[in-house]
């Protein structure tokens, strides 16, 4: 018992340790698993990296010109210089202009114009590969026909050697098929018309670089997919990244994840072109207008001066006037210095007039401000009513009508236009005043005019109307000068600081980390299956799984053998034999030897269920104390189906220990029979089955009968029946001085142990402890146990001693 106590505490001990080091021999065990699996992972990442689509990055940098930040300062210094910095647009923020370069409305531009919404498979490669600009066939469907379409359009193309084509069209579960002769070609269906060229080069280059005549084609399969352009424009989105390099510089760098480089450069600088194109037509829409207004009043001065001129000419050809006096001409000055600038009066009432017509008539339209106005306080009214327009109109391009910033900027637009109609109301009052004291100072010099002869001054006033008109003439087409030198100065909104260029290594799939990956399933498998398989086993593989079940200690693994025995395979011990078996029970039995006191000489030997090998031991176990030049005698109390019979081939088996139990004055010692195996081992059978074999071991016979047995024998070896099916064992139980529990590995359930530590917690057994039998060294995770592999590869007592005991079927292995 001293030292059962001190064997549980070292195991308790090293509990930590132990079950490390099983862990991790559990799995070391099974090295080929993980070799194979890490080479297949590996092997399945070659052909996954080797058939995968690569996924580039590509990316260029832009400067975004901002008049805050002194983008456009030196331009707007030199037209305001030249009298038209009302013509250039307001200050832009940059994160406005980020969010428009990355806005779907810009994408879905780009996606139209590029054709991005059409995608060409190359059913021929396998796997198939995507075709950009390598096609042999071109598919056509207008965008606005396209964004109609409830589902994908697919549009198979097999394209003959001759030039003939078939086609079969599938969009809404609907199916149109066609055949072609000769391309282009024209193909209506109801979702739109379809149509079809070739490509136009004398040659098409395939994948792998190489070039075929169109005319030696072969047959080829293309699939063309035609989606809505707004659903490719998100797709497009979610790839696309537009961020500034730093938050002090207008720089940004504009990312696009794509398949194919060739593709993903066109995106990005077709999206700067049409970026650049939008962002001019914003801000030339002032000079666009005013541009128009000016050439509209340019066509109807040039008919009223071409009109005063014919007059004049014809005036002096009928009165015949060659020159005037000097008087009339000192009136006549007079008077036109005047008659001009009560015109130039007339003008600016036209052009305010003008304005307020314009002004009503329009809603979020900018006005014409560089028309030839005279009130500074009325054009400076203009410009800020124009920069508020087109604020709105540039943040409607990322934003709706109903944001929040755009109903404040609409309510102050309302308020700048009342102010600018005011302003306009104001204007037109000052000019009517200044045109009412003009034409009193017009009608003196008229008066002193009107003594002059009728003729000159008829020719004068001639004269001075188309005087007048030439000079406004000459006037506006000096302003439409101005004006077409404000459009030719705008310069793009971004810069181009480098061009579009991809990474050299794909960003997916990323050959490290996809190697990685397969490392940690080659290795994660294997750990996983090893894991289930553990988790499904049942029964005990031998000491590591026993001592995770019980403190019970283990005092010796008897391994499967295929050496040869006796006749029956039940004899595993032999006299001058130094075997593997010989060395297993000389190991159990010194360490029994050490469990008993002096004194104690009764071992007992039991089971759960019958075919654990409870016979088997305990016959070798007695052998192996008779080695010693002991006297032993075993005793078969398995009295329900005796064993010992067959074990050691006894002829006389109605003679046992059941004779003495029902009948005390038997002579015990005459039931003792010699053993053929050694002259020091001596069985005492079973005998007859009786019909109350828990009465009669429940009896004191049986106590008497092991007493006359101690005194014989240097040990009494009891062979007891299955404690898990009947209770005589528990009985017998009070005559042993140690126990000797016996398990099979893979034949004894984990959930039979509870039973074990039953025992062993309330001593229903004495000084318990297990052995196990059956241990499989095949399996390298109990090939540490031992040290004789020079004895053989393979250990098969299983299969010879698993006798049955009349409680069930009889068990084979």
């Amino acid at each position: 018992m001293k030292e059962e106590n001190q064997y549980g505490k070292e195991r308790e001990m090293n509990e930590d340790q132990i079950d490390f080091r099983a862990l991790l021999f559990k799995y070391i065990i099974h090295w080929p698993w993980f070799v194979g699996a890490v080479l297949l992972c590996f092997v399945g990442a070659w052909f996954y990296l080797h058939w995968a689509t690569p996924i580039y990055n590509i990316s260029a940098t832009v400067l975004i010109k901002d008049e805050k930040k002194g983008g456009g300062a030196g331009l707007s210094s030199e037209l305001e210089d030249m009298g038209l910095s009302g013509l250039m647009t307001s200050s832009k923020n940059i994160d406005n202009e980020l969010e428009v370069l990355r806005s779907k409305t810009l994408v879905k531009e780009v996606v139209n114009q590029l054709g991005l919404y059409i995608s060409y498979t190359d059913e021929d490669e396998f796997p198939a590969k995507g075709l950009y600009k390598t096609s042999p066939v071109q598919v056509n469907l207008t965008p606005q026909e396209a964004e109609k379409l409830n589902s994908p359009m697919v549009v198979e193309i097999t394209l003959q050697p001759k030039g003939s084509m078939d086609v079969n069209v599938t969009v809404d579960e609907k199916g149109y098929q066609k055949h072609f002769e000769k391309l282009p070609a024209i193909f209506p269906t109801d979702e739109g018309t379809l149509t079809f060229f070739l490509q136009p080069a004398d040659s098409i280059t395939l994948r792998d670089g190489t070039k075929i005549s169109q005319k030696e084609q072969r047959e080829r399969r293309i699939i063309a997919t035609i989606n809505k352009p707004m659903h490719v424009a998100r797709a497009y989105c979610k790839n696309l990244s537009v961020e500034p390099t730093s938050k002090t510089t207008s720089v940004a760098v504009i990312s696009l994840k794509n398949s194919s480089l060739q593709r993903g450069q066109d995106f990005i600088d077709q999206l700067l072109e049409m970026y650049n194109r939008n962002t001019n037509n914003d801000k030339n829409e002032i000079a666009q207008k005013t541009a128009e207004f000016i050439d509209e009043r340019i066509g109807i001065i040039s008919k009223e001066l071409g009109s005063t001129e014919a007059n004049l000419e014809s005036f002096k050809r009928d009165a015949g006037i060659t020159d005037l006096t000097s008087e009339a001409q000192i009136a006549l000055a007079g008077n036109a210095e005047y008659e001009k600038k009560s015109v130039e009066n007339r003008t600016q009432i036209s052009l305010v007039n003008d304005l307020r017509k314009y002004l009503r008539g329009n809603e979020y339209e900018v006005l014409p401000s560089n028309v030839g106005l005279q009130d500074a306080a009325l054009i400076g009214a203009i410009e800020r009513y124009n920069e508020m327009l087109m604020e709105r109109k540039r943040l409607l391009r990322t934003s709706t009508e109903s944001n929040p910033t755009i109903v404040n900027l609409d309510t102050s637009i309302r308020a700048m236009k009342a102010n600018v109609q005011a302003t306009l109301e104001g204007t037109l009052q000052g000019l009517m005043i200044t045109k009412e004291s003009l034409d009193r100072e017009a009608s003196r010099y008229s008066r002193r005019i009107s003594n002059a002869p009728g003729q000159e001054r008829a020719y004068v006033s001639i004269a001075r109307q188309q005087e007048i008109k030439a000079g406004l003439y000459l006037m506006l087409l000096q302003k439409r000068e101005e004006n077409a030198i404000a459009l030719a100065a705008t310069a793009n909104n971004a810069k181009i600081i480098d061009e579009a260029i991809a990474d050299d290594i794909p960003i997916s799939p990323k050959r490290s980390m996809i190697y990685l990956i397969a490392l940690i399933l080659g290795v994660g498998i294997p750990v996983g299956i090893i894991y289930l398989i553990e988790l499904t086993k049942f029964k005990i593989e031998g000491r590591a799984d026993v001592e995770k079940l019980t403190s019970v200690p283990v005092v010796g693994d008897i391994p499967l053998t295929d050496e040869k025995n006796d006749k029956n395979g039940s004899i595993a011990v032999f006299e001058n034999k130094n075997n593997l078996m010989s060395e297993t029970f000389r190991n159990i039995r010194t360490n029994l030897q050490f469990m008993l006191d002096n004194d104690q000489k009764v071992i007992l030997v039991t089971s759960t269920v019958s075919g654990e090998g409870k016979s088997f031991v305990s016959s070798n176990l007695a052998i192996s104390l008779s080695l010693l030049g002991k006297k032993v005698v075993i005793v078969g109390l398995d009295i329900r189906k005796p064993g010992l019979n067959k074990v050691f081939q006894l002829s006389n088996k109605e003679r046992g220990i059941t004779q003495y139990l029902s009948n005390p004055e038997t002579d015990l010692m005459e039931l003792v029979q010699s053993s053929d195996v050694n002259k020091n081992l001596f069985i005492l059978p079973g005998g007859t089955v009786p019909p109350n074999p828990t009465e009669l071991l429940a009896r004191n016979g049986l106590d008497r009968a092991i007493e006359t047995l101690k005194k014989n024998f240097d040990y009494v070896i009891l062979d007891t029946a299955p404690i898990g099916m009947v209770t005589d064992t528990l009985l017998i139980g009070r005559v042993a001085d140690l126990s000797v529990y016996v398990c099979r590995a893979d034949y004894t359930h984990k959930a039979e142990y509870t039973l074990i530590n039953e025992l062993s917690f309330e001593k229903k057994l004495p000084n318990l402890c297990t052995v196990i039998n059956g241990v499989d060294l095949k399996k390298r995770k109990y090939g540490y146990y031992y040290g004789y592999g020079k004895y053989g590869k393979h250990y098969g007592y299983g299969k010879r001693y698993g006798y049955g005991y009349g409680y069930g079927q009889d068990t084979k292995r």
